[in-house]
């Protein structure tokens, strides 16, 4: 393989393995849950929405290029594509291919984006389940 396949694949591999952890992660904060006070809950559910209003913008900005990647794509012909195959139009063939692997990067970000958010949603569920419990028992007690 070329060096810019190589070297492509191996930075999609990081990010899907960043994807993967990050998952494994949140599986695992979910399930220590049951084992955690009201007060670590909220803890760590203020932390996870720091982190993601911090990353927000950033986010925002994925979603944007995300967009515009996909307005581009739609807007490439097949039959251009083939014709540059044809021809070997060697320049149109290679900045199709950084769009490309730049459009692999977005939502491979946008997946890890995607993460946060639910781990931030989910630790806001369970919050507000145990705000409604504890106002049902009457107790500030977890």
């Amino acid at each position: 393989m070329s060096t810019a396949i190589d070297n492509f694949t191996q930075q999609l591999h990081d990010n899907l393995e960043a994807v993967e952890n990050r998952a494994k992660s949140l599986k695992q904060n979910i399930q220590s849950v049951p084992g955690k006070t009201q007060a670590e809950i909220q803890s760590t559910f203020d932390k996870a929405k720091t982190n993601l209003d911090a990353k927000k913008q950033e986010f925002d900005d994925y979603r944007a290029k995300l967009k515009t990647q996909l307005e581009e794509k739609e807007s490439e012909v097949m039959s251009n594509i083939e014709e540059w195959k044809a021809n070997r139009e060697a320049e149109k063939l290679e900045r199709r291919a950084d769009k490309a692997e730049d459009h692999a990067a977005t939502v491979t970000f946008l997946a890890m984006a995607a993460i946060e958010e639910a781990e931030e949603a989910t630790l806001a569920a369970i919050a507000a389940r145990l705000d409604a419990e504890t106002a049902r028992n009457g107790s500030d007690e977890s």
